[in-house]
């Protein structure tokens, strides 16, 4: 396994729940982290306390990862604050809860942009630099949803689904250059996300919601493992057996 002490790290939607886990846990395991958030500065603070308190470098990047050139800006902001980027995890997502009929054409642009068109443009931004080092790990955060249809509206399902593909050929068109791309899914986990769309734990096997560092735990293991790549790793309590 990989020591990842002293590699740059990027989170995105790292200000609270799956992201501030995440942050945390590749901050204690001796990365550097920019923790990435778009409106919400207080709970981004709260994650950038978390990762200094490790002894870690840490800093805020605030940017709509859906936006090319807030994007952009804010790469050259992780480099030269950090370095390049060395770990990306893509966890930036929106839920939408609207019966079929309520659907409109702005829910699915919306949606789509930053749950899927996001991981496109950060990844863009940041593969060269991997490929040049001949060391990256990129790791998305999509949903079991995207297996099994889920309890949300079908745009986030395709967004979802989206990120398989795109990881799919990510780690096709860099597994000879030393960087990994994979998709973790996770099922109900206890976010604020979960608490909007007023979930039942009784449909999950092992009974309870899922925790944002049994998340974290997979892909901390991911950006340590040079061997894995274009796979999905399901942690959803045994909604979903693959």
């Amino acid at each position: 396994m990989d020591d990842l002490h002293g590699k740059t790290a990027l989170v995105t939607g790292a200000g609270r729940g799956i992201g501030r886990a995440v942050a945390a846990a590749l901050a204690r395991a001796g990365s550097h982290v920019a923790i990435n958030y778009h409106t919400r500065e207080k709970e981004a603070l709260e994650t950038l306390a978390l990762v200094r308190e490790t002894g870690q470098q840490g800093v805020l990047v605030q940017a709509d990862v859906s936006n090319s050139s807030e994007t952009a800006e804010m790469i050259r902001t992780v480099e030269r604050e950090l370095g390049r980027v060395q770990i990306l995890v893509n966890n930036a997502g929106i839920v939408l809860q609207k019966g079929l009929h309520e659907i409109t054409e702005q829910d699915w642009d919306r949606v789509l942009a930053v749950n899927l068109k996001s991981a496109f443009l950060v990844t863009q931004a940041v593969f060269q630099g991997m490929r040049e080092l001949h060391w990256g790990r990129i790791i998305n955060i999509s949903s079991v949803a995207a297996q099994t249809g889920g309890i949300t509206a079908p745009p986030y399902v395709a967004s979802k689904a989206g990120l398989w593909g795109l990881s799919h050929s990510y780690a096709a068109l860099l597994v000879k250059d030393g960087v990994t791309v994979n998709t973790v899914a996770p099922a109900l986990i206890e976010t604020d996300m979960l608490r909007e769309i007023k979930a039942d734990p009784g449909r999950i096997p092992v009974g309870r919601f899922g925790k944002v560092e049994e998340v974290a735990d997979v892909v901390l293991m991911l950006a340590r493992n040079g061997y894995i790549t274009g796979q999905t790793i399901n942690v959803s309590g045994g909604l979903y057996f693959s």
